[in-house]
C-alpha cells in the first residue's frame, strides 16, 4: 500500500521525515529518543509527532520562518509560489544539509511543473 507523498512548504518531504512517521512506529519513535538524549532533558517517544506544517498546533517546528513566510505572510502553499522565489534566505538555508538542499531542488521541480502545466 503506498501513501501519497506529503509535502511540506519548504519542500522537505514530511511523509519520509522520522518525526512525522514517529507516532506510527514505535522503532522509529525509540531511535529518535535514543538520538535526543543528552541533548533533551527527559526526552521520551511521545515527543516525536507532526501532522506537517499547516498543522500548526502539531507541527514539528511552531516558529518556521518558512513556514511563516508562506502561509502566513504570503498566503501561499509552497515557496515556488512566491514572485521572490527561490529568495536568498530560502537559498542560505538549503546550504544547512543535504535534505535542505534536496527541499530547494523538489521546489524548483514543481515550480518547472506548475510554469509548464499553464503553458
Amino acid at each position: 500500500m503506498s501513501r501519497e507523498k506529503i509535502i511540506a512548504v519548504c519542500g522537505l518531504v514530511c511523509s519520509d521525515c522520522k518525526i512525522y512517521k514517529a507516532p506510527n512506529n514505535p522503532e522509529i519513535a525509540k531511535e529518535l529518543v535514543t538520538h535526543f538524549e543528552g541533548q533533551w532533558e527527559n526526552v521520551s517517544m511521545e515527543d516525536f509527532h507532526c501532522n506537517g506544517c499547516r498543522d500548526v498546533l502539531n507541527c514539528w517546528s511552531s516558529d518556521c520562518w518558512i513556514r511563516d513566510c508562506c502561509l502566513k505572510d504570503k498566503n501561499l502553499d509552497f515557496c515556488y509560489q512566491c514572485q521572490e522565489f527561490p529568495c536568498e534566505k530560502l537559498e542560505e538555508w538549503a546550504k544547512k544539509g543535504n535534505e535542505y538542499k534536496k527541499a530547494l531542488h523538489n521546489l524548483k521541480r514543481m515550480r518547472r511543473k506548475s510554469l509548464e502545466s499553464k503553458s
